[in-house]
């Protein structure tokens, strides 16, 4: 599969000692790495337009790239299909109830959480965001390794991508 092509979004729940944050990420569904993300202590649809206009920028898929997501209201809503219209992105709404249509989605948050989340208390929202974007940045998608994709990390997969496209792994 090519990178940049179809991505995959989802939200989840953080807790702080100052309430709920939400976290909202982007993943590439081909080399499995966290290309856009949001983290705000609400969960309007301006919190999923933020991280795909995070991974839009950084990424500039081309036109017709896909973007596969649950039915929640923040991505059924005006604004978020307006900003996929305005950038050429077609929508992929999983089937109704059906979590694991965005297995990719679930499992990279059950990794987040195991892995970070889970292992401290977080006193504030700025705390958890800091956490979450040195896992992302430092660990995850340039360090953790990924069965899927041949026990690369993403940032390598892609790597081998470029300098060998028709040789993609698994």
């Amino acid at each position: 599969m090519e990178c940049d092509r179809v991505y995959v979004g989802d939200i989840t729940y953080l807790w702080t000692w100052e309430g709920w944050a939400y976290l909202a990420t982007v993943i590439d569904l081909a080399s499995r790495r966290v290309v856009g993300w949001a983290i705000a202590d609400h969960m309007e649809a301006s919190l999923v337009c933020d991280a795909v206009n995070m991974a839009i920028a950084d990424r500039r898929p081309a036109p017709g790239w896909i973007f596969g997501s649950d039915r929640g209201s923040q991505y059924t809503s005006t604004e978020f299909r307006a900003l996929l219209k305005a950038h050429q992105g077609v929508q992929s709404l999983s089937r109704k109830g059906q979590c694991w249509d965005n297995a990719v989605g679930e499992s990279w948050f059950a990794t987040l959480k195991q892995e970070l989340i889970h292992r401290q208390s977080w006193a504030t929202i700025s705390q958890v965001r800091r956490a979450v974007i040195e896992f992302i940045e430092i660990f995850y998608n340039h360090q953790r390794l990924h069965s899927s994709l041949g026990y690369l990390t993403p940032v390598e997969y892609e790597q081998q991508i470029q300098q060998h496209p028709r040789r993609e792994a698994a």
